[in-house]
């Protein structure tokens, strides 16, 4: 339900959002533990000869030292270098050549990788993913190499792109305690200073079985599939570090964050950030209902009055940033030509003020339990993102099953709870309002320092 095309955009890399249960068919799955932690899930599918294989390691950019923000997502990149068996750049080229595809991605929460593969090659992927766990490549000629791949990539998705610095920006004003307060790209000088120890210590501490759920699903057999499994990874010894976890609450503030950021854009922009509850929180789902009755779709509240009716914005999104211990709530709006930014913030505000106050119609509210409904069938169409949404639901909720439970919980929403919740979380004490400006509207003194 998240616009995710805005997202990358705007630097953002998403979750699967908890949207996981198919609203028809339960999701069977059977599941066990090595000796070493490695928590395994299997699901079976063999209506198509395809299978899923991935890993989740509960490890984001907030289990980085301040200091060294950005190994999380460093190590979505090296650990496809190679292993003390696999050569480098050999790793992708191997899954290739079986006809499978395969990516990675990070959040401040986790780091996932997952391979598709036709199914007669589950044992290759396994093995390949073993090899990453066990005893990756980690040395100088990797570490630099990589350092170059982030550089560029920060160039792309943030420096270069208009509004590509929005999260960054948000995250460091919305968070002064929780390490949340930096995105996952982190900081390059942080990792131009690490010395080679530094990210072999990150391994050692954070890819190790104890901190991983391994999910696989698709067309398998059960027992061949527990065999390989227990081949591949029992010998992968148990990680013996303390894996850091924040045990920080963000205080709830009571002022509101505001200022300029004048960047190389066109059209001024507004950015408003509220702070969310914890992604296991009862109201992220309607909070999450309530994105879609504000931008979701061209018939959504904030479409139809700023960008149709009133043509003060070229385009409006919001967008709940749900993450473990709290997330943000962004509302977008990028100003149509001639249109000032505090008319459009005002004209912002108004609709949410509008929902405060009036609330969802019966008619609106139905067509929103429709759109979760789609959007939960759409999560589970592929063996992908069945293997996804179990393995966060293994780490997030405590329990895999919980795949089976959302759509039911979001039936438990309430016409009123989305009017509810505008109340407690869309509140200006405490938001974070950000107008970006073009570069050419910056006082001159101030742009000289």
């Amino acid at each position: 339900m998240k616009n995710k095309l805005l997202g990358y955009a705007l630097g953002i890399i998403f979750l699967g959002t908890g949207l996981s249960a198919q609203a028809q068919n339960e999701i069977e799955f059977k599941e066990f533990t090595l000796d070493n932690g490695l928590r395994v899930i299997l699901h079976q599918d063999n209506s198509t000869p395809i299978v899923a294989v991935s890993v989740l390691y509960h490890v984001g950019s907030k289990n980085e030292n301040p200091e060294r923000t950005g190994f999380a997502h460093f190590f979505e990149h090296l650990l496809f270098e190679g292993t003390e068996n696999i050569g480098r750049g050999e790793y992708m080229k191997k899954i290739q050549a079986i006809g499978g595809t395969l990516n990675a991605f990070t959040s401040s929460d986790q780091t996932y990788y997952y391979e598709v593969v036709p199914s007669n090659h589950l044992e290759t992927a396994l093995y390949m993913e073993s090899e990453r766990m066990l005893q990756a490549k980690i040395d100088t000629v990797g570490v630099n190499t990589q350092r170059e791949v982030v550089k560029e990539e920060r160039r792309q998705r943030y420096e270069n792109q208009p509004y590509g610095t929005i999260l960054p920006e948000v995250l460091k004003r919305a968070y002064h305690e929780h390490p949340y307060q930096w995105p996952p790209i982190g900081s390059m000088e942080h990792l131009n200073a690490a010395k080679l120890g530094e990210f072999i210590d990150f391994y050692k501490t954070f890819y190790v079985p104890n901190n991983a759920v391994l999910s696989i699903a698709g067309d398998l057999d059960y027992k061949q599939t527990e065999d390989w499994v227990k081949k591949y990874f029992s010998e992968i010894p148990k990680g013996t570090k303390e894996i850091p976890r924040p045990n920080v609450t963000e205080p709830r503030r009571n002022k509101e964050i505001r200022d300029i950021v004048y960047d190389n854009i066109q059209l001024p922009a507004v950015i408003e950030a509220y702070n969310l509850p914890r992604k296991d929180h009862p109201d992220a789902y309607a909070l999450d209902m309530l994105s879609t009755y504000l931008t979701g779709g061209k018939s959504s509240l904030m479409t139809k009055e700023l960008v149709d009716k009133q043509q003060k914005a070229l385009a409006v999104m919001a967008i709940p940033l749900t993450l473990e211990d709290g997330g943000v709530f962004l509302l977008y709006g990028i100003a149509n030509m001639g249109v000032d930014v505090d008319s459009l913030e005002a004209s912002i505000d108004n609709e949410i003020e509008r929902v405060k106050r009036e609330g969802v119609s019966e008619k609106d509210f139905q067509k929103l339990l429709a759109q979760v409904e789609n959007a939960v069938v759409s999560q589970n169409a592929s063996v992908a993102g069945i293997a996804q949404n179990l393995a966060e639901s293994k780490v997030y909720f405590g329990d895999a099953d919980e795949v089976n439970h959302q759509m039911e919980k979001y039936n438990k929403v309430k016409r009123e709870d989305l009017q509810r919740v505008a109340k407690e979380y869309f509140g200006k004490e405490g938001r974070v309002v950000l107008h970006y400006l073009p570069k050419s509207a910056e006082p001159q003194e101030a742009a000289n320092n």
